[in-house]
């Protein structure tokens, strides 16, 4: 299983950008989802997910920014990002996630990320 995100691109410091991940509603309907942002030389970090029950969690660097949905119809987990700033810069990634007791961990094989790059 692998979950594709799209939806990247260029914009400008305080634009925004609205990010799909698809994959499958047997997938989103019993696992946790979250979406992941690697920047340039650093590790890969989980800044947004969402319960299979409807909760959300946001990293501190993305709170009140981003906001993470489901659209049950599409099969979709979408990632709204507003007042992008130019160290939202990375590659996002989405994957179900699990947690392990200490730490939430992705579920599958990473798929292929989609690039957002804020300029200042």
């Amino acid at each position: 299983v692998q979950l594709q995100a799209s939806g990247g691109g260029l914009v400008q410091a305080g634009g925004s950008l609205r990010l799909s991940c698809a994959g499958s509603r047997s997938i989103f309907s019993i696992n946790n989802v979250g979406w992941y942002r690697q920047a340039p030389g650093k590790q890969r970090d989980l800044v947004a997910r969402h319960s299979s029950a409807g909760s959300t969690n946001y990293a501190d660097s993305v709170k009140g920014r981003f906001t993470i949905s489901r659209d049950n119809a599409k099969n979709t987990v979408c990632l709204q990002m507003t007042s992008l700033k130019p160290e939202d810069t990375g590659v996002y990634y989405c994957n179900c996630v699990i947690y392990d007791g200490a730490y939430w961990r992705a579920l599958y094989p990473w798929g292929q990320g989609t690039l957002v790059t804020v300029s200042s």
